[in-house]
């Protein structure tokens, strides 16, 4: 089979290759996967240019978000059959057509979603779960705080908005074009205003960088700073950040982290509310294309494409 492999950091473009590799059975304990949908996420691509380096080991297969059926089941495996579909989390190396993954990191999809919407409900979804729950606990309770939200046309944007709005918050979406304010304006009837905003009581940044430095600014005394994202290929300002480090409180927010920390149990709950969401048309994502693996470096490609209007999904 071939599958995508990045064996030196740099421009995804450049770096991401397609080698042959062979199929290997599964172990005890674990569960091959036919990879039928996998999703192409900024989560996959900021790794690639070494902007984690020190938590990113060469070589590796991208991937972080897909669905797939199980081909075969290692010795030892229960709770799973063949052809079930399931969702393998807890590490990349979804671009490929097979994957192996313990058994114990597969979490089964309703059979009502499609392949696609199942490819896209873990990692914006999630998320976006973890950075309300954050802006709750900062708080205590939300009673109407001002929280803005960064890239608020992205996917995962439009989802912060309807949960923080759900969850008592009232968010501000920051945008940087006038493009992205007429097209947000559509579906979202709140605040829509540029990255200059007024004092905000909390920031959900996905873009680090200058752009985050000017928000982090904003942020009223007692307010609340989480960025989990770094689109721009920056973080804050250090020095920024602890200027202010007795006034606002700044952490950045790693779904990677609560998920190798929470009980199982946590998770599928997590996923149930996934996917009701996804049912409900609050937490689902637009579909831009759907590449073969063969087709990769047109993915990527599009994916960095202006007028892209939604996800890019790799079918292995």
């Amino acid at each position: 089979m071939f599958r995508a492999v990045v064996r030196a950091f740099g421009d995804p473009r450049q770096v991401i290759r397609l080698e042959e590799a062979e199929r290997t059975a599964p172990g005890p304990g674990e569960v091959q996967i036919r990879i039928r949908r996998a999703a192409i996420n900024p989560s996959d691509l900021i790794p690639v240019t070494g902007a984690y380096r020190s938590r990113t080991v060469l070589p590796f297969v991208p991937g972080f978000e897909g669905v797939g059926e199980i081909s075969a089941l290692g010795e030892g495996v229960s709770g799973l059959s063949l052809g079930q579909r399931v969702l393998p989390i807890g590490a990349s190396g979804l671009w490929q057509p097979f994957l192996l993954r313990p058994a114990d990191w597969c979490f089964a999809v309703p059979d009502d979603l499609s392949d696609e919407a199942a490819a896209m409900a873990y990692v914006n979804p999630l998320t976006a779960f973890r950075l309300v729950e954050a802006a709750r606990t900062h708080f205590g309770a939300a009673g109407g705080q001002r929280v803005g939200v960064t890239a608020a046309a992205s996917a995962i944007g439009g989802m912060l908005l309807a949960l923080l709005a759900e969850a008592g918050f009232q968010p501000v979406a920051l945008v940087r074009s006038a493009a992205s304010a007429a097209r947000l304006a559509e579906t979202f009837a709140g605040e829509v205003v540029p990255h200059a905003a007024p004092p905000l009581d909390a920031v959900l940044d996905a873009v680090g960088g200058e752009p985050g430095n000017a928000l982090f600014r904003q942020v009223r005394d007692g307010g609340a700073f989480i960025q989990y994202g770094a689109l721009s290929g920056a973080q804050l300002d250090a020095a920024l950040v602890a200027s202010r480090r007795e006034t606002v409180a700044f952490s950045f927010l790693w779904l990677r982290n609560w998920v190798h920390s929470a009980p199982r149990a946590a998770i599928e709950a997590a996923f149930a509310r996934s996917f009701a969401g996804i049912r409900a048309g609050v937490l689902g994502s637009a579909v831009d294309g759907v590449f073969p693996l063969s087709d990769l470096s047109a993915a990527l490609a599009r994916q960095e494409d202006p007028a892209r209007t939604g996800k890019l999904l790799l079918a292995p």
